[in-house]
């Protein structure tokens, strides 16, 4: 399907089909790609870093240690974990190696500030990467303050999306039915274990190579994508709560 523009979303939301959001008191969003524009290219840098830690680990070409990489991600849901089960990389060196990255690129958003501050209950950030990676990122956006805690890669035991375990967790972390939880995220199959749970679930549509690769399964329909968009900050403000 084509992505939907905002001014698209507007044209077709009357006062009856306003997406419905008031059972939700638990909102969780991924970070990457999510929080901010996958067109500002900060997760490429990420990318390369992964593959450089690859090809330094196994001495090998940067085409061979990429080809590892991203098969390592089909198969275990994240390289890092690939990293762990087939080598022991300790995960502290490789998070500190693949996030040390540029900042530069990602812009504050006032819109999206405003978007999350009217959300009522509480706000989450739920990620495969590391909480120093997440609070550098929010510091930037200036977002920080609308957020009431950080669930990253540690949090899950190492468990990353979209291994249903995960979602166990962080579900016993928020202390809520997940009736009343709203998961965002811009890779779909991380979307399907949340519907299967009760969450109400949002897909952004952003179209970048990041959000369609990783594991095969589980494939996400359309029925586990309560809705989608283009436009987070957008979406957030027209949401009914």
């Amino acid at each position: 399907m084509p992505l939907r523009s905002a001014s698209t979303i507007l044209a077709r939301m009357s006062a009856s089909q306003t997406p419905e959001f008031r059972h939700v008191s638990v909102w969780i969003f991924d970070l990457d790609n999510t929080l901010y524009s996958s067109a500002c290219g900060l997760f490429g840098q990420i990318d390369a870093r992964m593959t450089a830690f690859v090809a330094e680990l196994m001495d090998l070409s940067q085409p061979e240690a990429r080809a590892i990489q991203k098969q390592y991600y089909r198969d275990y849901g994240t390289t890092l974990n690939g990293l762990m089960q087939s080598h022991g990389v300790d995960p502290e060196d490789y998070l500190r190696f693949v996030h040390d990255i540029d900042l530069s690129p990602l812009e504050r958003s006032e819109a999206l500030g405003a978007g999350l501050a009217r959300l009522t209950g509480r706000r989450y950030v739920f990620t495969n990467g590391c909480r120093r990676h997440a609070n550098r990122v929010l510091d930037r956006l200036g977002l920080a303050q609308h957020f009431d805690d950080i669930w990253d890669i540690r949090t899950t035991g190492f468990c990353p999306k979209p291994n249903p375990a995960a979602y166990d967790t962080i579900l016993s972390r928020a202390n809520a039915p997940a009736r009343n939880a709203a998961m965002f995220d811009d890779v779909a199959r991380n979307l399907v274990p949340a519907h299967a749970l009760g969450m109400t679930t949002v897909w952004l549509r952003n179209g970048s190579d990041w959000s369609k690769q990783g594991p095969g399964f589980p494939v996400a329909s359309a029925t586990a994508l309560d809705h989608e968009t283009d436009d987070l900050a957008f979406f957030l403000a027209n949401i009914r709560i």
